[in-house]
């Protein structure tokens, strides 16, 4: 049975794409069958993985109202273990045109139904909004994975991510849990950043990964290349890094 986790934060900027690329593949490396999920009408997990949008005859959006299998909209990357559904521009349309839709709020669980034998690990990446397709994702999910940047205000707007999450478990996913809180573009050279981390681990405790992600050019730079940092710079501080959450969610989930 697959582990799914979908990444979200409603705030954007928070490395919640690159935390669900850079998961996925350190998990799909690590000889995990692993699936991302681009959940984004941005589609930047779908690029940053090296798959050219403008190619693919079916994405996301076409399973989600019906158009076609699962099974036909997962497509190969770059690294053998790791499989990934697309996204485009498209998926706006699905908020529209589902809203009076009975069960719109479970399509993408329904959708994923056939595939829980066929992988180790779902991550599932988020747009930066309480919206639609990221109800559609807590729904779909066993746990969230929140990424908070070790940056003034890093605090807010978690209370309103927990409570749409406890809506979602009274009346669509009482399996739904907070999977951990991942800190990220943690630069140790500021206080500010040493401040938020003791603030988070202070209110949240263990619910924090002990792995911090780094603030890291190299990261930052590898979606332009179509690739993971794991693939582009596996010898960074940030491929570490990713590594490093991968063997602290596996060991979790185990």
């Amino acid at each position: 049975m697959a582990h799914t986790i979908c990444i979200a934060n409603q705030k954007g900027g928070v490395a919640k794409t690159t935390t669900a690329t850079n998961l996925a593949a350190a998990l799909a490396l690590s000889r995990k069958k692993t699936l991302l999920i681009d959940c984004d009408p941005q589609a930047n997990a779908t690029t940053g993985t090296g798959i050219d949008k403008n190619a693919i005859e079916k994405t996301l959006y076409h399973g989600l109202i019906g158009e076609a299998s699962v099974n036909d909209i997962i497509v190969d990357t770059e690294i053998k273990a790791l499989k990934m559904i697309p996204s485009r521009v498209e998926l706006i349309g699905f908020e529209v045109e589902m809203m009076s839709s009975t069960g719109r709020e479970s399509a993408l669980k329904n959708l994923l139904a056939d595939l829980e034998d066929k992988f180790q690990y779902i991550i599932i990446d988020c747009p930066p909004s309480l919206s639609l397709l990221t109800v559609n994702a807590m729904t779909a999910a066993s746990g969230v994975l929140i990424p908070l940047q070790c940056e003034f205000y890093a605090l807010e707007g978690l209370g309103q991510l927990v409570q749409t999450m406890k809506r979602i478990r009274s009346s669509l996913n009482r399996n739904l849990k907070i999977m951990g809180i991942l800190l990220t573009m943690f630069d140790k050279r500021t206080r500010l950043s040493r401040e938020v981390a003791q603030d988070a681990r202070n209110n949240f405790g263990d619910l924090v990964f002990k792995t911090i992600i780094p603030r890291n050019v190299r990261i930052s730079e590898s979606p332009s290349y179509g690739k993971s940092i794991l693939l582009y710079d596996p010898g960074s501080t940030g491929a570490k890094s990713y590594k490093s959450l991968a063997k602290e969610v596996h060991k979790k989930l185990k």
